[in-house]
């Protein structure tokens, strides 16, 4: 284990999509973090589709699942809102009259992050995804000081769509840290493709693409190889 007391800002997970591999990314950097003697905390300011932090659906359930550090722990200490029908934030709180409280999302990053480092936060679908009111999921990403890390699809169409959320992350004065390339679908995206994504990518938003994730088959001992990315962003 490599010990290091250098502190990290809050890195922020943002997808190009929904069900992109957010979680998948998380999950990878919370291992590769408390391998390299940090103290990162996860924590999913928003998330839908799940009807409490220990259901099956619940993403902080899977993270605390495959983390040999957080086994026993309690998953609620990782979710701020859970909602039940999975749908925009904004929309799923609606449906059970509840409004989410931004005061109270930043007043936890704000505690945690005394105690922790780095914050691995995970956003709900995509940058522009409505929260409360007319803030969005990249709104919530500068009340909490954070650093965007994307997630996104290695294959067909990630071109434009992670174009478009470079572009609306940087008209927030944000930049992004890096993109990992997720490749977790029944077929592996043909390695032609993925040179040509990344090279468009890196080429037209001057963001480096880290590297690529494909399958994961035991969450709890991903290959190696799939730090790389991480090695290459944070080591």
């Amino acid at each position: 284990m490599e010990s290091s007391n250098k502190r990290i800002e809050n890195l922020f997970i943002v997808g190009t999509d929904t069900g992109v591999g957010k979680t998948v990314l998380a999950l990878l950097m919370m291992q590769f973090f408390f391998t390299k003697g940090y103290s990162p905390f996860y924590l999913k300011p928003v998330q839908t589709g799940c009807k409490d932090a220990n259901d099956a659906d619940s993403d902080a359930r899977f993270i605390y699942r495959h983390v040999e550090q957080l086994k026993g722990k309690e998953p609620a200490e990782s979710v701020i809102y859970c909602l039940k029908n999975p749908k925009a934030p904004l929309y799923a709180a609606r449906d059970e009259r509840k409004s989410i409280d931004l005061s109270k999302i930043e007043r936890v990053v704000s505690k945690k992050a005394k105690t922790h480092s780095p914050l691995i936060l995970e956003g709900a679908g995509g940058v522009l995804v409505p929260v409360a009111g007319k803030k969005l999921i990249v709104d919530i990403i500068s009340l909490v000081n954070g650093t965007p890390v994307i997630a996104a699809r290695a294959g067909l169409g990630t071109i434009n769509h992670t174009l478009l959320t470079i572009e609306a992350i940087k008209k927030r004065g944000l930049k992004p840290f890096g993109i990992v390339f997720i490749d977790a679908g029944e077929m592996e995206t043909p390695p032609g493709m993925i040179r040509e994504n990344k090279s468009a990518i890196e080429e037209i938003s001057g963001i480096r693409v880290a590297g690529v994730v494909g399958k994961i088959h035991d969450f709890s001992r991903p290959p190696l190889d799939y730090y790389k990315p991480l090695e290459k962003m944070f080591g």
